[in-house]
């Protein structure tokens, strides 16, 4: 198992101090099941990198935003890094200080930029100068002042999945590295906007610190540019994309990342800033399980499909960017190992969450765990087929808590009307 809090005794898979079977037996299959200690655990490896430094963590919502989920990272002192005004919604239904939100994205509408705006965020990362200007018209109608800083994408591989590279100049994230100088400029002269930071994520499941420092040198250039016009900034975000385990990757820990940001701030007379981090996958990727069952097993002369009750609408990531998730039964038994395509019941030839997979031989009724869902399944989750999305349910030692429930059929349809 990827986490320590996910581990077996006596043959039964515990998440913490509760058998999976027994949480199965009340609440079925599909289930995400998160534990409370591996979030704890996560957040502590950030905390102890940034203590007593000129700091900000923000959460990257996108990656799983549960209420239950924020509020945890609310209680430890997380801002919270948003993309919507959705989230927006979620920050301020769980009643965490919005003064640590940073608002990033390519599409902000305008009453998503006028509630941003009316709430008090600490800052927007604007992604064009077309939405510069249209923040500074929302800013000047309510006659208020816009925090803004630009994200900058300085051309950087981050040697990462192409889908999830957001630091390319083909990518459509940020604005350019050669014209954020003259964007800066125009935002200097508008009215109702407050320049305050510089913004640069340049994507996600980074394994190296290499593509990090690469973009800081980028930036820091530019700051000492702008600064000789007269800009002087407050923060330096340098965004999220800090990688997990799935299968064998080496992953950077935040406190080597964050000493080497420090460092090269220090060396640049620039560690008066206060530096904001955005991440997400690595503060919850690996802090859950999704428990499927297998509904049948079916031979054909190519291979053995594992045809589970979780599909692609539960956990898209295979089927997009064809991610590998360790997959482990969650009752041990002493039998030989089979090879398999684990498989749901979409009608989608994609619709598959391992393929040529060595596992132990299974039966009809038996229960997998996928790891490494913590992040970027149950917000990707969709209800394609007329399937109700998962429940999802944390476990604090012994005890666990629903923290939404399962959809159901009458869910689904309570939007729709006919014509007639």
């Amino acid at each position: 198992m990827k986490n320590h809090n996910f581990k077996f005794k006596n043959n039964l898979l515990f998440v913490e101090n509760i058998s999976v079977p027994s949480i199965i037996e009340k609440l079925g299959t599909p289930l995400y099941i998160y534990s409370k200690k591996a979030i704890l655990e996560a957040w502590d490896s950030y905390y102890q990198a940034i203590k007593n430094r000129n700091c900000l963590v923000c959460y990257g919502m996108k990656a799983n935003s549960n209420l239950a989920v924020l509020k945890e990272f609310s209680k430890l002192g997380s801002g919270f890094d948003i993309v919507s005004g959705g989230e927006l919604e979620r920050v301020l239904a769980i009643k965490a200080d919005p003064k640590k939100v940073v608002f990033s994205g390519v599409g902000k509408q305008s009453w998503e930029i006028e509630k941003a705006i009316k709430a008090g965020i600490k800052c927007f990362n604007v992604e064009s100068e077309a939405e510069l200007h249209n923040i500074s018209r929302i800013a000047k109608h309510f006659g208020l002042v816009a925090p803004i800083s630009l994200r900058v994408n300085p051309d950087v591989d981050a040697n990462t999945h192409p889908y999830i590279s957001t630091g390319l100049k083909e990518n459509k994230f940020g604005i350019s590295i050669n014209t954020a100088f003259d964007c800066y400029q125009v935002a200097s002269k508008l009215p109702n906007i407050d320049i305050v930071g510089i913004d640069c994520h340049i994507g996600s499941q980074l394994t190296e610190i290499k593509p990090f420092i690469d973009s800081l040198e980028k930036i820091i250039l530019l700051i000492n540019k702008i600064n000789t016009y007269g800009i002087q900034i407050k923060h330096i975000d340098i965004g999220g994309g800090i990688g997990i385990q799935y299968k064998e990757e080496s992953c950077i820990s935040p406190k080597e990342l964050i000493d080497k940001v420090f460092d090269k701030l220090e060396d640049n007379n620039l560690e008066h800033l206060q530096v904001i981090l955005e991440p997400g996958r690595s503060l919850i990727g690996n802090a859950g399980i999704l428990v499927t069952k297998v509904q049948y097993l079916k031979e054909s002369e190519d291979r053995n499909f594992a045809i589970v009750d979780a599909a692609m609408n539960d956990l898209i990531r295979p089927a997009l960017y064809h991610s590998y998730h360790e997959i482990v039964t969650v009752v041990e038994r002493n039998v030989a190992k089979k090879e398999y395509d684990v498989v749901g019941p979409i009608c989608e030839s994609s619709d598959w969450l391992a393929k040529n997979r060595l596992l132990n031989e299974l039966q009809e009724g038996e229960l997998l765990a996928i790891e490494s869902i913590g992040a970027y399944c149950m917000t990707m989750a969709s209800n394609y087929n007329t399937r109700g999305r998962a429940a999802e349910i944390m476990v604090d030692k012994s005890d666990y808590y629903i923290i939404k429930r399962r959809e159901t059929i009458d869910d689904l349809l309570r939007l729709e009307s006919t014509i007639s």
